[in-house]
C-alpha cells in the first residue's frame, strides 16, 4: 500500500510516513510537558516582585485563606497568601489575575511556578528563590534541603575596584 501511494506521484505522505510522523509528534509530546516532566527555568525576569522576608513564611499544613481547602495550596512569593491550587478552587490563579503576583511556591511539592512566564522556576539555581525553599523545605520535612551540586549564577553588575 505504501508502494502505491509513492508509486502513484502523490505529494501527500504515504500511510507509513504519516504514522512515522505521527509517531514523531507523540515522541515529542512524551519529551515535553504533556508527558509530565518539564525542564524548570533557570532565570525569571519577574523575580523584582518578590517580598523582602521570605524567611518568615507560613506552614505548609496551611489551607487555602479563601476556602480553607487543606492541602495541594501554594504560597505567593509577593505577599505571601496561602491560596489553593487549579486543581482545588484555582484561588492562587484568580490571585495572579486579580494581583499580577506572578512566582509561586507549591506547598505539595516544594515547586515554583511563574505564572507570567508559564513555567516552573529551580529554586536551587534562582539565587533569590533558595531562601524560601530551604525554608518550606525545613519546614515540611524538619530538615535542611538536600541541594544538589549546581553553577550558580550570580548578578555581575556591580563594578570591581
Amino acid at each position: 500500500m505504501a508502494n502505491q501511494a509513492a508509486a502513484s506521484g502523490s505529494s501527500s505522505p504515504s500511510p507509513h510516513l504519516q504514522q512515522g510522523l505521527e509517531e514523531d509528534d507523540e515522541l515529542m509530546t512524551v519529551y515535553g510537558s504533556e508527558s509530565g516532566w518539564v525542564e524548570a527555568k533557570t532565570s525569571c525576569d519577574h523575580l523584582g516582585s518578590l517580598s523582602s522576608d521570605l524567611s518568615h513564611i507560613s506552614t505548609p499544613d496551611t489551607p487555602c485563606h479563601r476556602c480553607q481547602h487543606p492541602s495541594e495550596n501554594w504560597l505567593c512569593l509577593s505577599c505571601k497568601d496561602v491560596l489553593c491550587s487549579r486543581f482545588v478552587n484555582k484561588h492562587m490563579l484568580q490571585h495572579y489575575h486579580q494581583t499580577h503576583h506572578c512566582v509561586a511556591l507549591s506547598y505539595s511539592d516544594l515547586s515554583v511556578w511563574c505564572f507570567a512566564c508559564d513555567a516552573y522556576l529551580d529554586a536551587q539555581v534562582i539565587m533569590q528563590l533558595r531562601p524560601v525553599y530551604e525554608t518550606a523545605y525545613i519546614l515540611k520535612f524538619g530538615e535542611a534541603p538536600p541541594f544538589r551540586a549546581v553553577e550558580l549564577t550570580q548578578d555581575t553588575t556591580s563594578s570591581s575596584s
